[in-house]
């Protein structure tokens, strides 16, 4: 069993809010957490919207059915029936008691809702990510405040096996397997799974034959710049239907997008996006990644372990003190920085990450011109690394082992 550390802000929200979403890919423990959360609504007012009378009552009559069950309720996978939401919607315009309704998602029911039927302001919004490894481990540190603290205080190695880490991933099923070839077969059900059933309930689109296909190709680019032009090239298939694919995978939280950063300074950036799967484990399961094949191919290791490391980085940020936004940047000429955390002062923290374990002047690069293009804002720079040591490179500027993480 694992502490989830996002659930004392749930809690939290439960006091003051009517309703609470959860949303995360299919597999990464929202059940589980409500259980474990508010076990006296599972026993009585639980409603899953898998249950085929449950979703049919739902569907055919939203007001009854969300006037006919008791509050508070759990209503789980709610995104088989986002017409319950106006009826949440009306039923909370009348009653305000906090912590009403708790629903959970496995896909992103608010994308393609209006405005006037977000339930803005009347919810409270929580993403559930696959298992970070200081919830693995049983560790209270977080890494965004630990970033953005006055005096950096980075967690201790640990003698984790950094790859392995990036193999395994963080769902709680796939780590409950015996052994790599369990793993495997849970991961290749799992995709089957997501493709056959969350996303024909979410999309109109009949022939998901090239979806897979799409995956396969998605998991060997992670960690890497998004282009459209030439996904849409190598499964010739038009950029309105990839990007429509794309959406899809958004929605039921397989993939994420890593926003270029916004602020201009005074250099001809790129602005396209970076492409992350929510979990390396599963990336490397679609790209044929074994511990083998990454040792031979460094270069692969490498954008797997960007996408790892930005990956926990924001599971963190969903409980941290700090509250920041994330986005990576490259400039015309190549310097970039992998991940850039800003809080809501414009406080900055540039992240670089190396699969390297001996860490260089040159690898400060793109965290100097950071640096020099946001004076009284940058806090620190870090280069993350595969070796066990903390060494200072400069003013604010520090090589930290990933290992600690």
């Amino acid at each position: 069993m694992y502490t989830r550390h996002i659930s004392s802000s749930i809690l939290e929200s439960l006091t003051d809010t009517p309703v609470v979403l959860i949303r995360g890919a299919r597999q990464t423990g929202k059940t589980t957490l409500v259980r474990d959360l508010m076990p006296e609504h599972i026993s009585s007012n639980y409603v899953t919207l898998d249950n085929a009378v449950a979703l049919s009552a739902a569907q055919n009559d939203p007001a009854g059915f969300i006037a006919g069950v008791g509050k508070p309720v759990v209503i789980d996978e709610i995104q088989k029936a986002p017409e319950l939401l106006p009826a949440v919607k009306e039923h909370v315009d009348r009653d305000r008691t906090p912590g009403s309704f708790i629903l959970t998602g496995s896909a992103d029911i608010m994308a393609g809702l209006r405005v006037s039927d977000s339930l803005a302001g009347r919810m409270e919004l929580f993403d559930l990510w696959p298992l970070s490894r200081a919830e693995i481990r049983g560790s209270s540190a977080n890494l965004v405040d630990a970033l953005f603290g006055p005096v950096l205080d980075w967690p201790a190695p640990t003698q984790a096996d950094v790859m392995n880490a990036v193999l395994t991933g963080g769902y709680p099923e796939a780590l409950a397997r015996s052994g790599e070839r369990r793993r495997q077969a849970w991961f290749s059900a799992y995709v089957t799974t997501i493709v056959e059933r969350d996303v024909r309930d979410i999309s109109s689109i009949q022939d998901l034959t090239a979806m897979p296909r799409l995956l396969q190709l998605l998991a060997s680019r992670t960690g890497q710049l998004l282009s459209y032009a030439d996904i849409s090239r190598g499964l010739t298939i038009p950029q309105t239907t990839l990007k429509r694919y794309m959406a899809i995978l958004e929605a039921t939280f397989l993939i994420r997008e890593l926003p270029a950063w916004a602020v201009d300074i005074g250099k001809r950036v790129t602005k396209a996006s970076k492409l992350l799967f929510s979990d390396t484990g599963l990336a490397a399961h679609l790209a044929g990644m074994n511990p083998d094949r990454l040792t031979l191919d460094r270069h692969a290791f490498g954008h797997l372990l960007e996408n790892f490391v930005v990956c926990e980085i924001a599971k963190h940020a969903t409980w941290s003190r700090s509250r920041v936004a994330l986005s990576h940047f490259r400039s015309h000429t190549g310097q970039e920085v992998d991940l850039i955390l800003e809080d809501p002062a414009g406080n900055i923290v540039g992240v670089e990450i190396k699969a390297s374990a001996s860490p260089t002047a040159s690898d400060f690069k793109g965290l100097r011109l950071l640096a020099q293009s946001c004076p009284g804002k940058f806090l620190r720079g870090v280069v993350l690394h595969l070796g066990h040591d903390t060494v200072p490179f400069g003013e604010n500027l520090h090589a930290l082992p990933i290992a600690g993480m």
